[in-house]
């Protein structure tokens, strides 16, 4: 490690020396990046004396507006708090200016010099740290899935597949995992991988999903919970520049297509002790797991109804929970089983785990780690057994409960405990008040269907 906190820019800029300027990343409430670009004559004084951004990033709703109702804006004469880098973030964008671009993540001090509390990287920090003084550090492999659309819209003006590269139609349909289809979009796939390679991001598998243009690209599972999340966030910003160049726009809205299947965030989490053993599995190789697992999967299932607001953060989010999708209905869990909410995979014992499938792909991805592990501290510490595992078709034995509107999921979240206590109630206040007024402008927008439904009709 560098022995100065300019070390690590000054070996970087003696490596590129290409690189002409640096972009200064900090993700808001939404996962969006924010921040700033520096030439790279700044960047030593960046890591030395970091640099100043509003607090009230975290007060901006998806539109780039900040929300008053946060208390972050000018209540507060929209004072600025310093932000620091992120030590091993610094790398290029070869996506970007023929690589003459690099980029760094931040993360937000608050006045006193410790962490911002609303930040979402230090608000998994503190949770993370909370579980670590339990004896256990968790293990994390994040999947993502998006969608490849056309930048022109069609003639309605809605989101509508690409072009293939390869024969130059328009997919209608699609099939799961179709490695023909994955040919298709070769070019596209190697260029991920090898920006990926360049950027240090641990890339696993691609695999090409169920409708016409959606793709899941998996991270291998990674013991640093924090930098699990950055090469989540990185990854995102990687696909959405690499789609630009081969003229694709990348989306991970979570229902882009009213008929088709909702983009997903699943998260695999084991928890290791303080000697290394995987407290999941047990010694008799039974495939549920330890009473630590049953106790992780029920924090889950208990917390899952209060944290459905973080897993489902905006308008589009609700969309995506609709039966025969794949997309988890009720707090369940059962072994090797995708109709449930929490799938213990099958697999080596070693390598036992959990499976969490209800986010969409447009959770902040710290937001929703720091949730599940706040669940799954919260199921250790109470000691928490969970209902019986399902075997066979969930979707047939349990009613769906978990909401589908997105008011009640912020009423919800306000109402939970374990989750304020974990969370921090200065976060969840910001946030509820974040979400609430985005929620307001959107109730005040009549779509074309209401139009068509109830113009004449009623």
């Amino acid at each position: 490690m560098p022995s100065h906190p300019a070390d690590e820019a000054r070996d970087f800029l003696a490596r590129h020396p290409d690189v002409a300027s640096i972009d200064l990343l900090i993700s808001d409430l939404n996962g969006v990046m924010r921040g700033k670009r520096i030439p790279r004559d700044n960047l030593e004084k960046a890591y030395e004396n970091g640099v100043n951004l509003p607090a009230s990033v975290f007060a901006l709703d998806i539109l780039g507006n900040t929300v008053e109702a946060t208390g972050l804006g000018l209540d507060t004469g929209d004072g600025d708090r310093v932000c620091r880098p992120v030590p091993g973030s610094l790398m290029t964008t070869p996506w970007l200016r023929q690589g003459r671009q690099a980029q760094l993540l931040m993360t937000m001090e608050d006045s006193d010099g410790g962490p911002y509390p609303v930040d979402p990287r230090q608000l998994l920090a503190g949770v993370l740290e909370r579980l670590r003084r339990g004896g256990h550090n968790p293990v994390i492999a994040v999947e993502l899935e998006f969608y490849l659309v056309d930048r022109a819209r069609d003639a309605l003006g809605m989101a509508q597949p690409p072009c293939s590269p390869a024969s130059g139609e328009r997919a209608t349909h699609s099939q799961l995992y179709s490695i023909s289809e994955l040919d298709e979009y070769a070019d596209f796939l190697e260029d991920i991988h090898s920006a990926a390679e360049a950027q240090a991001l641990p890339l696993d598998t691609a695999l090409k999903e169920c409708a016409p243009g959606q793709f899941e690209i998996n991270l291998i599972h990674c013991d640093d919970a924090l930098a699990a999340c950055d090469s989540a966030v990185l990854l995102k910003r990687l696909i959405k520049g690499v789609a630009l160049q081969h003229g694709f726009e990348a989306t991970f809205m979570a229902k882009p297509y009213g008929d088709e299947a909702g983009n997903g965030t699943h998260v695999h989490i084991s928890l290791l002790d303080e000697s290394g053993r995987n407290v999941f599995a047990a010694e008799d190789g039974d495939p549920l797991g330890t009473p630590a697992l049953k106790h992780a999967v029920a924090g889950l299932l208990e917390t899952m109804p209060a944290s459905m607001a973080l897993f489902a953060p905006n308008l589009n989010s609700f969309r995506r929970f609709q039966p025969g999708l794949y997309v988890p209905m009720a707090p369940t869990w059962g072994f090797d089983n995708r109709s449930v909410a929490v799938r213990i995979p099958s697999g080596p014992n070693v390598a036992r785990r959990l499976e969490h499938r209800v986010a969409g792909a447009d959770a902040n991805p710290y937001l929703l780690v720091a949730t599940l592990l706040a669940a799954i501290d919260h199921g250790l510490r109470q000691q928490l057994t969970p209902p019986a595992a399902i075997t066979g078709n969930a979707y047939d034995q349990v009613a769906p409960s978990l909401t589908n509107s997105w008011s009640q999921a912020l009423t919800l979240l306000e109402d939970s405990d374990a989750l304020t206590e974990a969370l921090g109630p200065e976060f969840l206040r910001v946030f509820l008040a974040n979400r609430r007024a985005e929620r307001d402008q959107a109730m005040q927008a009549v779509s074309k269907l209401e139009y068509d439904w109830y113009l004449r009709h009623v």
